[in-house]
C-alpha cells in the first residue's frame, strides 16, 4: 500500500494503459481520478475496476487540450479529496492518423502538439502548485520520440520527444521542491491503439523483433509508472525509462 493516503490524476485513465495506471495506484492505496474526454462508459469500467481492487476512484470529464477543462478537472479533485495532489501521470495523447510529410497540413500538425504535448504542460501546470515534497509526475512518452516512430508518425514522434525533454525540465525545475519527474518511453503495448493505428502483420514482426520475442502488457507499463511515482524511487528524476522488451536500447 505504497500510496495509502495519496491522491493521484491520471490523464486519458478510461482505457488501456491508462485504465491500467489507475487500477495498480488505487491498488496500493491512492485515491484516483480518472479522467476521460469522450467514453463515459470506459470511464465507468475504469472506476469499477479501481474499486474492485480496494481503491477509491471518481471520474472527471475534461478535454485536457483546453485550459478550462484542465482547471476544472484539478478543482475536482482537490473537491473531491483535498487541497494536496501526491500523483500525476500525463497519459492522454495520441497518434491521431498516420499522415506523411506531404499529407499533413498545419492543422494537424498543431493538434498532435496540443494533445501531446501541450496538455501535459497545462496539467502539470494546473498541478504542480497542489503538490508538496516527494510528489512526482510521470509523463508518458514513446519509443517514437527517440526512433522517429513508425511510417506517417513524424507528428507522434515528434511530440512525443518534446515530451521527453519537457520531463528533464521539469527535473530540474521542480527537484528544489522536492518534486520529481519522469517519463516511460513504451514500445509495442498490446493495446486498442495498435488495434486502431497498426496493422496485424506489422505489430508481429515488431514483436519478434524484441529480445522477448512478445507484445508488452498495459499492466506492466503500470507497475514502471507505480515504481517511478513511490517513494521508492525516491532519487530517480529526469529520467526517461524504456519499457520495449528489448526492441531498442538507449
Amino acid at each position: 500500500m505504497k500510496f495509502e493516503g495519496k491522491v493521484a490524476i491520471v490523464t486519458g485513465g478510461s482505457r488501456d494503459i491508462g485504465r491500467a495506471i489507475c487500477v495498480k495506484l488505487g491498488s496500493e492505496g491512492a485515491s484516483v481520478v480518472v479522467n476521460y474526454n469522450s467514453n463515459e462508459a470506459d470511464a465507468d469500467a475504469t472506476v469499477a475496476a479501481v474499486e474492485a481492487a480496494g481503491g477509491k476512484a471518481i471520474k472527471v470529464k475534461a478535454d485536457v487540450t483546453k485550459q478550462a477543462d484542465v482547471t476544472a478537472l484539478v478543482a475536482a479533485a482537490t473537491d473531491a479529496f483535498g487541497a494536496s495532489i501526491d500523483v500525476l501521470v500525463n497519459n492522454a495523447g495520441g497518434l491521431v492518423a498516420r499522415k506523411t510529410l506531404a499529407e499533413m497540413d498545419e492543422e494537424f500538425w498543431n493538434y498532435v502538439m496540443q494533445l501531446n504535448v501541450t496538455s501535459a504542460f497545462m496539467v502539470t501546470q494546473a498541478v504542480v502548485p497542489h503538490m508538496s515534497e516527494g510528489s512526482a509526475v510521470v509523463n508518458i512518452a514513446s519509443l517514437a520520440g527517440r526512433d522517429g516512430g513508425g511510417g506517417g508518425a513524424i507528428a507522434y514522434a515528434t511530440s512525443k520527444g518534446a515530451l521527453s525533454t519537457m520531463t528533464r525540465g521539469l527535473a530540474k525545475e521542480l527537484g528544489p521542491k522536492g518534486i520529481r519527474a519522469n517519463a516511460l518511453c513504451p514500445g509495442m503495448i498490446a493495446t486498442a491503439f495498435h488495434d486502431e493505428f497498426t496493422p496485424d502483420a506489422v505489430r508481429e514482426n515488431v514483436a519478434n523483433a524484441t529480445c522477448l520475442k512478445r507484445q508488452g502488457k498495459a499492466e506492466e507499463t503500470a507497475d514502471l509508472v507505480a515504481y517511478l511515482a513511490s517513494d521508492e524511487a525516491s532519487y530517480i528524476t529526469g529520467t526517461n525509462v524504456d519499457i520495449n522488451g528489448g526492441l531498442a536500447f538507449s
